[in-house]
């Protein structure tokens, strides 16, 4: 099993940048592909991105392909979300999850593990 501490989230002007941290605690981190997701208000949950175990590996939703970049470090047992240009619509809590799949997921039902979120708003 695995905790995992989502941190980093505030407000932000559009245009602008955060970096979401993701400490795990527990089981061997490298164990475990990650991905970020987020839910806005009224919405559901939805898949911004994904690293696999050795972080070799990452893909993300297209709204954010180009803005974000997820990347992991595993003797610091942490995985980042570097997100840029950011938009009114970026705002959500964004949680981190992790799976054991090698390649990670596009999917929640792939990842048992989850953080209790972090708050990102970006103003207009």
């Amino acid at each position: 099993q695995v905790q995992l501490v989502e941190s980093g989230g505030g407000l932000v002007q559009a245009g602008g940048s955060l970096r979401l941290s993701c400490a795990a605690s527990g089981r061997t981190f490298s164990s475990y592909a990650m991905g970020w997701f987020r839910q806005a208000p009224g919405k559901e949950r939805e898949f911004v991105a994904t690293i696999s175990r050795s972080g070799g590996y990452t893909d993300y939703a297209d709204s954010v392909k180009g803005r974000f970049t997820i990347s992991r470090d595993n003797a610091k047992n942490t995985v980042y979300l570097q997100m840029n240009s950011l938009k009114p619509e970026d705002t959500a809590v964004y949680y981190c999850a992790a799976s054991v799949r090698s390649y990670g997921s596009k999917w929640s039902r792939d990842f048992p593990y989850w953080g209790q979120g972090t708050q990102v708003t970006v103003s207009s």
